[in-house]
């Protein structure tokens, strides 16, 4: 079938993982747990009429003998008929359970179904995102502990700067992904259900079940939450749990997404100065004109569905805004689109995240080419305390060395040449330096500052003891599709 769009989410860019946790399948088989969780409990709660139980063992076992034989064919044709989606899947469900089709759903309203599963399958992705964000944490911590004493220029304004390493760099993309860990942590553990509160948020459907008992209908919440797997609901609710929960979901994804734009960035800048590539397959093609071009595809794919992340982020912040008094259904449609997609577009971003760290290429030689042609302008004051040791007069040699980076900067920038700096100060006797005495002084190891030790007390002190806490999720590799 070609004539029909297709989502690029799914096709090119999100796991089979992530694409389950928002099926139909899912969806649909979620509500049939959620239909059981409640007739168990009305039942476990005494519910009867006339000394009767309402609810029997044999209508439970009737459910879940079909909890996950979902007949999609009958309720889209009740669909067409009522135009109510949770309607029509109770009627499809009571076809196959016909001993039990008049208790499926009882004192519920559709929020029931819906906003509980809509939590729940946050919470499975949430936890998803979590597995894979935790895998690029620990590959770009082995990159970081490589090279942590690779020196490397440093760019403030990108315009070269006091240098640092290549380790100490990636621990700086690092930190932001703890951060992002802690917030996503936070999210996940904040989740609770809706619970079974009926049309206003008020229960009175079930207090008219259970005779005005109002200890017995407060049970039925927790009873619940507990059944489905979640710690408690929310206290209080209108028919539908608080839209701001889904914002504050996806800003912790908008987040992930600003980390992983940032990294991307750094790439594709490196990538440009041929100091660090991504990843290039044997028979990859960078460009459809230019045949030798290595191009940053997967890092700009990182940046294309960043951008998309972060501007999802608005919806539901929008949605929770204009939301009226205790339900309104101008959410539904929107949170259809946006909550599935921010999921499926940060799982692609994640992907591609762990497959770039997984098979980045430094360029040693190129890096130090370059920190030697930057370094001698940086390394003045270090010379020129030297030759003052030496006997050299202080004010006199900072005045010849500021003659000496001018002309040597014009020999650079004006004629194209390489930084004569070195030659220049070893030439002038008022120094009394020889050029080795002064490319002694330029080793770049003598410029990182504390850039190695930081990185090894960063990772060992901070990153390696979550790493350890979950060492059974990780080893994790990612195939890009396209």
């Amino acid at each position: 079938m070609k004539d029909k769009y297709v989502s690029p989410l799914s096709e090119r860019y999100a796991s089979k993982e992530m694409q389950y946790i928002f099926s139909p399948d899912m969806k649909f088989k979620t509500w049939r747990k959620l239909w059981i969780a409640l007739a168990e409990t009305e039942q476990e709660l005494g519910l009867s009429e006339n000394g009767k139980p309402v609810i029997t063992t044999e209508q439970i076992e009737e459910l879940k003998a079909f909890a996950e034989d979902i007949n999609y064919d009958v309720a889209k044709k009740r669909e067409k008929l009522v135009r109510h989606d949770v309607m029509s899947h109770v009627y499809a469900y009571g076809k196959q359970c016909p001993a039990a089709a008049g208790i499926i759903h009882l004192g519920a309203t559709s929020c029931y179904v819906g906003d509980n599963t809509d939590v729940i399958i946050m919470t499975e992705a949430m936890k998803l995102v979590r597995k894979k964000l935790l895998n690029v944490i620990n590959e770009l911590s082995k990159f970081a502990m490589q090279y942590k004493d690779l020196p490397t220029l440093a760019f403030t304004h990108f315009q070269p700067a006091q240098p640092t390493t290549v380790g100490k760099r990636a621990t700086l993309w690092l930190e932001e992904l703890m951060l992002d860990l802690s917030d996503l942590e936070y999210m996940i553990g904040q989740q609770k259900l809706l619970g079974c509160k009926g049309t206003t948020g008020t229960q009175a459907s079930f207090l008219e079940l259970f005779d005005g008992d109002h200890e017995t209908v407060r049970k039925i919440d927790g009873m619940i939450a507990k059944k489905m797997g979640f710690e408690e609901c929310y206290p209080v609710s209108g028919q539908t749990y608080s839209r701001k929960v889904d914002s504050r979901v996806l800003n912790v994804l908008s987040g992930i997404a600003q980390s992983a734009h940032k990294f991307s960035n750094d790439i594709r800048l490196l990538q440009h100065l041929k100091e660090i590539e991504e990843p290039f397959e044997k028979n990859q093609i960078g460009s459809s004109a230019m045949a030798y071009k290595r191009n940053p595809m997967r890092s700009e794919r990182i940046a294309s569905l960043a951008n998309y992340v972060m501007a999802d982020a608005l919806n539901p912040a929008i949605t929770a805004a204009t939301q009226w008094f205790e339900r309104t259904l101008d959410d539904s449609a929107n949170k259809r689109i946006s909550v599935p997609e921010a999921f499926l577009a940060i799982d692609g971003i994640l992907d591609l995240y762990l497959n770039v760290v997984d098979g980045l290429v430094v360029y040693d030689k190129v890096i130090y080419q370059r920190f030697m042609k930057e370094i001698p302008f940086m390394a003045t004051e270090n010379i020129m305390m030297d030759a003052v040791k030496r006997g050299g007069n202080r004010q006199e040699l900072h005045e010849k060395i500021r003659e000496h980076s001018m002309a040597a900067g014009a020999v650079v920038k004006q004629e194209g040449k390489e930084n004569d700096l070195v030659d220049r100060i070893a030439n002038d006797p008022a120094f009394g330096m020889t050029k080795e005495m002064i490319e002694e002084i330029l080793e770049p190891k003598n410029f990182v500052g504390r850039a190695p030790q930081q990185t090894e007390e960063f990772i060992n002190e901070i990153v390696k003891p979550v790493l350890d806490e979950n060492k059974s999720i990780l080893g994790m590799t990612a195939e890009i599709n396209v």
